[in-house]
């Protein structure tokens, strides 16, 4: 009960839980909810040529490794040689480090990983929605109803389900934020908000060898998910 008491009490606690909780819930909220809105927009669009090429390339991005994608965002937000910085240099404007931005460290993180995940996670909405009876959206067409109310009256009703079940799934892992992604992104200047648990137990634990102590608090982790 030492190393509890120890995490309790250390100067870090309140930091880590903090951030973790920023990141996870600034996640839950985004990286959860728009997945169902474009799955649901997906299943609007009647060219079906062009919706095999929309999900073919909202599904991609997933795809790219977490060591590529921090090595995109370190490339593209560079404030001296980024992709965005030179843009902005040819309208004379000056681009602000994103990257030491504590404050800046959870948008950052969270929409990149909503840029890269949106696709993959909206596959079991569509496969939910396109278990849907068509002679729902028939009596709904024959009934005068626009898109919009069978989206509303039809989509969203027989989705619920569904939708309670994965929030369920990823409230259970709300403190298990992607630790790859923070480490590979963590620098001096952000580290005020990018420590999180589980970046703090891995230098706890393999970079001091305190392994009872990040045990300790990887136990704590564990427990409160």
């Amino acid at each position: 009960l030492k190393w509890f008491q120890q995490y309790f009490s250390s100067y870090m606690f309140w930091p880590t839980i903090f951030n973790t909780l920023k990141i996870a819930i600034y996640g839950l909220l985004f990286g959860f909810t728009l997945p169902i809105i474009l799955a649901v927009l997906c299943n609007q669009l009647r060219n079906q040529v062009f919706k095999k090429f929309f999900q073919v390339t909202t599904y991609l991005p997933h795809f790219i490794s977490t060591m590529v994608m921090a090595g995109m965002l370190l490339l593209f937000l560079s404030p001296q040689t980024g992709l965005v910085a030179n843009l902005l240099h040819v309208f004379n404007l000056k681009m602000p480090d994103i990257i030491a931005n504590p404050n800046s460290f959870a948008s950052l993180n969270v929409w990149s990983d909503v840029w890269q995940n949106i696709g993959w996670n909206s596959i079991i909405y569509l496969a939910a929605l396109s278990a849907i009876d068509p002679t729902y959206y028939e009596a709904a067409t024959m009934d005068g109803a626009t898109r919009l109310q069978c989206i509303i009256k039809i989509d969203l009703p027989l989705l619920l389900p569904t939708i309670m079940i994965m929030l369920i799934m990823a409230v259970g892992q709300l403190l298990n934020v992607g630790f790859e992604k923070v480490l590979l992104l963590q620098n001096p200047l952000n580290l005020s908000g990018s420590e999180i648990i589980s970046t703090y137990v891995y230098k706890v634990g393999l970079q001091s060898f305190q392994y009872s102590y990040s045990t300790a608090i990887n136990l704590f982790q564990t427990v409160i998910n």
